[in-house]
């Protein structure tokens, strides 16, 4: 990728939103972590106890001469319910928030706009939180590339996988 800006988003479980990301035409790079927080470094078992105050999020690279940033965004809407506080399906903690950190005012703007436009779509207000950059922190290695080493896995199979599914058709011009 020549230019490549990033983009950090937390839509529940982390191994979801990788999962659907790793297809998508223009994402480079996908990576799992932890943001939003306030202990440096932490830890999976940590974020999960809920006292870090971090994010499950993925950090993505992508080229946006191919995919926009608000498409990443459109995407980001349609494989997570933005209205469910604190939770996701079967996953529930603040670690598993809706949330956006984003990287520049352009960005924030972009988002603010796709945000509102969504009010529209969902039948329950968006309670995606839209906050700027901090600090991030790369999950541990065996996070990466879960679902694609884990497929028979009960979550994977149950939660993982429909939400792929669901990408695919939705946006089967964004695939890889």
């Amino acid at each position: 990728m020549a230019q490549t800006e990033i983009a950090v988003l937390g839509g529940g479980c982390f191994w979801c939103t990788e999962a659907v990301y790793l297809e998508v035409k223009g994402v480079g790079r996908v990576e799992p972590g932890y943001t939003g927080g306030q202990q440096p470094d932490p830890t999976y078992e940590q974020v999960c106890g809920g006292t870090t105050g971090h994010a499950e999020v993925v950090r993505l690279e992508f080229d946006p001469a191919v995919i926009s940033y608000r498409d990443i965004l459109e995407i980001f809407f349609t494989i997570h319910d933005p209205t469910t506080l604190n939770s996701q399906g079967p996953d529930v903690g603040s670690h598993y928030r809706s949330v956006i950190h984003y990287q520049s005012p352009e960005q924030e703007a972009t988002a603010r706009q796709v945000m509102a436009e969504m009010a529209h779509v969902w039948d329950a207000p968006i309670v995606t939180e839209l906050l700027p950059a901090q600090p991030y922190y790369r999950a541990e290695d065996y996070h990466r590339n879960y679902f694609a080493q884990h497929p028979l896995q009960s979550y994977c199979a149950f939660v993982v996988q429909p939400k792929v599914a669901k990408f695919r058709q939705m946006h089967a011009a964004r695939l890889k």
